[in-house]
C-alpha cells in the first residue's frame, strides 16, 4: 500500500482485521489454548467472508459481463487481491498450528489420529464410536448423490474411498458428514501418566469406517476431509401475498441452494475422486478450490475445552458487580435517582436480566418494549419478557428477521413471543434495525415514567462475556420520550418525527455527526478548542471520510480506535495528517461505538449502535444517544484515554508494515488496556 494513498478497498481492510485475529494466535506471549482459539476465530471470519464478500465480489464480476459498472474498484482486481492476500494469510496460519501443536505436546498434550492409538485408547475410541457416534452417522454413497443441496455450511464431511483389495469390484465412493453440531469436534483420551490425549472427531469416524461399512464386500477405507462455502446473499422475492416471515423463510430455503464460491479438500486426495466430487457437486472451475491438508474448519477450535492447565488460557476475569447495584437492589428505584452504564463484560449483563424480572412482576409496571437484532440461543432476556405478558404486561418487540446468520433464531423467537401475546411490530423489508433500545413505562403517581436502555450492543447474555459494550440506563424524560418515539416509528416509518436528543438513521444521523464535525472545524479555526475522539468497528462511509479530511487540514486533532474495517489511511499530508488511527485487539471483542467532541471545551458524548458505514446511515434504523451525567462522562473519557494509550495488543490501522503493533517506548510502561479496564472496574465495584 503506497504511502500517498488516501484509502484502500473496504474488502481489503477486512482481511487487514482478520490479519490482527491471526497475529494473536501467533503472539508467544498468549497462552497456547488461547492461540488456538484465535484460529478457530480467524477461520470462522474468514468462512463469512467468503460466504458474503467473495460471493459479492463474484457478484459483481458477473454483472460487469452484462452491462457497465461504475463501482469505484474493479472487482476482478480486488478479487484477485484478496485471494492472494488470503493465500499468504493460509501459509502464516499453517505454520502457526504446527507451532502450537509442538508446544502443546512440550505441555504434555498430544493430538493423535486413528495409526497412532494404543491397545486401551483403541478400545475406548471403540466404544465410544459405537455407543455415541454411530447412530449420528448417514453415509451417502456419490453414485447416488443428485443435487449438493444437501451439503451443509460450516460442516466438513469425510469423502470415503471403498476398496477391495483382492481387486474383484471397482472402487466405490461415500460421502459423511462431520456430526460437530451433536459432538465435540475433540474427543479427550484417557490421560495416561499426566500425559493428555486428543482425538479428532473424524479421527474417530475414519477409525470405525470398518464397522460403518461392515455389509459392504469392502476390506481397505480411506478418508479425506471436504468443505463447501456457499453464497450467503438471500433472494427475497416481491411475491405480496406472501408475508414477509414467509418470504423470509423461503429465502434461508434458498440459501441452502446458494452457488459455490469455495471448496477445500485433503490435497491427498485421489484425483479420481475428486473429479467426481466436482461434477456431482456441480463446481466449475471457477470457484474457489483449494487443496489443504488432513484437517478443515478450524471454527471449531473456538470451542477448544480447557485440560486442566491454568498456564495454558486467560486468567479468569468474572463480570463484575457495578457499585450502585448490590444484590437485591431495586434496580428501577437506582435508576429513578441516576444515570447508570454498565459495560460489558467487565460488569455483569444479569443486571438487564434482573431488571427485566423485576419490571414484570412490579405492579406499576404497565409496558416494556424492545428491540433485538442477535437474541441468545436460549434467551434470558426473551424469556423475561415472555412472563412480563403473562403478568399481564403490555410487551412490544421488534425482532429483526433479516439479521444475517440469525434469521432462522430469530424467526422461531418472534413466533414464540407472539404465541406468548406480545405484541410483534413488523419487520421493514429494505431496512434493517439495529438500534438497541429498551422502554419500560412505569405509572407512578398518575404520571407515566420511562426507563430506558441504550446499548451499543446485542440484548444477548452469550455475546456480553466476550464483547466489550457499553449501555446506558436512565429515567431522563427526555430520552424516554425519544426512545417511545424511535418505537412508533417503527411501527409508522412513513411520518418521522424530529428528534432532538438522538441522531437517528437512515433519517439525519450522517448529516447531524457532519454538523459536529462543522462545529469542531470552526471552532479550530477560530483558535478554539477543537478536537475528536471516535471508537467504532467500521469506517468506510465516504462522505464523512471527505469531513475528517477537512476536520485535519483545519487543525482538528482526530484519534479514532477502530477495530475492523477501517478504508481511512492516516497521516497524509494535506488529507489527514491530524489524524491518529489505531485499534485494539485482545481477549475480548471491542464493539462499542462512541464520540466524543471537544465542543470548544464542553465536550458531547454519545454512545451509538452505528458503525460509520453507508449501510448505517442510509439501510438501518439506528441510534446515538448523547450522554448527559457528568460521572459517565468521565467514565467514558477514562475507557477512550486507556485504549489510546494501549502499547501491548493495539495496532496502527493501514500503517506500513500493515498491522505493526504500537509498542512501547524504552522505559515506557507497558498498557494492555482490556486488563488495566477490568482492574479499574474490579476496584471500584465496591
Amino acid at each position: 500500500m503506497a504511502k500517498t494513498k488516501k484509502t484502500i478497498n473496504r474488502e481489503i481492510s477486512w482481511l487487514h482485521f482478520n490479519g490482527r485475529v491471526l497475529q494473536e494466535a501467533m503472539d508467544r506471549n498468549n497462552p497456547l489454548i488461547e492461540r488456538l482459539r484465535f484460529l478457530g476465530i480467524f477461520s470462522n471470519n474468514r468462512d463469512e467472508f467468503f460466504r458474503v464478500r467473495i460471493a459479492t465480489l463474484r457478484r459483481l464480476i458477473e454483472m460487469e459481463k452484462t452491462r457497465d459498472q461504475n463501482l469505484g474498484f474493479a472487482p476482478k482486481r480486488i478479487l484477485k487481491e484478496a485471494m492472494d492476500l488470503v493465500a499468504s494469510q493460509e501459509k502464516k496460519y499453517n505454520e502457526t498450528f504446527a507451532e502450537i501443536k509442538d508446544q502443546l505436546r512440550d505441555n504434555q498434550i498430544y493430538f493423535v489420529d486413528e495409526t497412532e492409538l494404543d491397545e486401551g485408547q483403541s478400545e475406548f475410541v471403540k466404544q465410544f464410536f459405537r455407543e455415541h457416534l454411530r447412530p449420528f452417522l448417514f453415509p451417502i454413497m456419490l453414485k447416488n448423490l443428485k443435487s449438493p443441496e444437501f451439503l451443509r455450511d460450516k460442516f466438513i464431511y469425510l469423502a470415503v474411498v471403498l476398496h477391495d483389495s483382492k481387486n474383484r469390484w471397482p472402487d466405490d465412493y461415500a460421502l459423511i458428514m462431520v456430526p460437530t453440531h451433536r459432538f465435540s469436534r475433540f474427543l479427550l483420551l484417557p490421560d495416561m501418566g499426566g500425559r493428555k490425549f486428543i482425538i479428532m472427531l473424524e479421527d474417530v469416524i475414519r477409525f470405525g469406517l470398518k464397522e460403518l461399512f461392515k455389509s459392504f464386500d469392502f476390506d481397505t477405507f480411506t478418508a479425506f476431509t471436504i468443505k463447501f462455502t456457499r453464497d450467503a446473499e438471500l433472494d427475497i422475492d416481491n411475491d405480496f401475498s406472501k408475508s414477509f416471515y414467509e418470504l423470509m423463510s423461503e429465502s434461508l430455503e434458498q440459501r441452502k441452494r446458494g452457488l459455490p464460491v469455495r471448496f477445500v479438500y485433503d490435497n491427498k486426495i485421489p484425483e479420481i475422486l475428486l473429479k467426481q466430487l466436482l461434477k456431482r457437486l456441480k463446481i466449475s472451475d471457477d470457484d474457489s478450490l483449494r487443496g489443504g491438508g488432513r484437517y478443515h474448519n478450524f471454527r471449531d477450535f473456538i470451542g477448544f475445552p480447557n485440560l486442566g492447565n491454568s498456564n495454558l488460557i486467560y486468567p479468569e476475569m468474572k463480570p463484575l458487580p457495578h457499585p450502585l447495584l448490590q444484590e437485591s437492589t431495586n434496580i428501577l428505584k437506582i435508576i429513578r435517582q441516576q444515570d447508570l452504564m454498565l459495560h460489558y463484560p467487565y460488569q455483569s449483563f444479569q443486571y438487564l436480566v434482573d431488571l427485566l424480572r423485576e419490571a414484570s412482576i412490579d405492579p406499576q409496571v404497565r409496558a416494556i418494549k424492545m428491540t433485538f437484532y442477535r437474541a441468545a440461543q436460549n434467551s434470558n432476556v426473551i424469556n423475561a419478557l415472555i412472563n412480563a405478558a403473562r403478568n399481564g404486561k403490555k410487551v412490544t418487540v421488534f425482532l429483526e428477521i433479516q439479521a444475517r446468520f440469525d434469521e432462522k433464531a430469530n424467526i422461531y423467537w418472534a413466533g414464540r413471543l407472539k404465541d406468548e401475546g406480545v405484541k410483534i411490530i413488523k419487520n421493514l423489508p429494505g431496512y434493517k434495525v439495529h438500534a438497541k433500545l429498551m422502554l419500560i413505562r412505569r405509572k407512578e403517581k398518575g404520571e407515566n415514567i420511562y426507563y430506558s436502555h441504550i446499548s451499543t450492543g446485542n440484548f444477548n447474555e452469550s455475546t456480553a462475556r466476550i464483547y466489550a459494550d457499553d449501555g446506558l440506563f436512565t429515567a431522563n424524560k427526555e430520552i424516554g420520550k425519544e426512545v417511545n418515539m424511535l418505537f412508533h416509528l417503527l411501527e409508522s416509518p412513513y411520518t418521522p418525527p424530529r428528534f432532538k436528543h438522538f441522531l437517528v438513521a437512515p433519517y439525519y444521523m450522517r448529516r447531524n455527526i457532519i454538523r459536529l464535525l462543522n462545529n469542531e472545524i470552526k471552532n479550530a479555526k477560530a483558535g478554539g478548542e477543537a478536537w475528536i475522539i471516535i471508537k467504532l468497528n467500521s469506517l468506510v462511509d465516504s462522505k464523512l471520510i471527505r469531513k475528517l479530511s477537512q476536520a485535519s487540514n483545519a487543525g482538528v486533532k482526530v484519534q479514532i480506535i477502530c477495530r475492523g474495517i477501517c478504508v481511512l489511511v492516516p497521516g497524509i499530508p494535506g488529507f489527514s495528517e491530524n489524524i491518529e488511527i489505531m485499534g485494539v485487539v485482545d481477549k475480548f471483542l471491542e464493539h462499542s461505538r462512541i464520540m466524543v467532541f471537544a465542543n470548544n471545551g464542553s465536550p458531547l458524548y454519545y454512545i451509538s449502535s452505528a458503525d460509520w458505514m453507508i449501510r448505517n446511515f442510509d439501510h438501518r434504523f439506528e441510534v446515538a444517544c448523547p450522554i448527559y451525567d457528568k460521572n459517565i462522562q468521565d467514565e467514558i473519557m477514562l475507557i477512550l484515554k486507556t485504549q489510546l494509550s494501549d502499547n501491548v495488543k493495539a495496532r496502527i490501522i493501514n500503517s506500513e508494515p500493515i498491522n505493526q503493533y504500537k509498542l512501547a517506548a524504552k522505559g515506557e510502561k507497558p498498557i494492555r488496556s482490556q486488563f488495566v479496564l477490568y482492574d479499574y472496574f474490579k476496584e471500584t465495584s465496591t
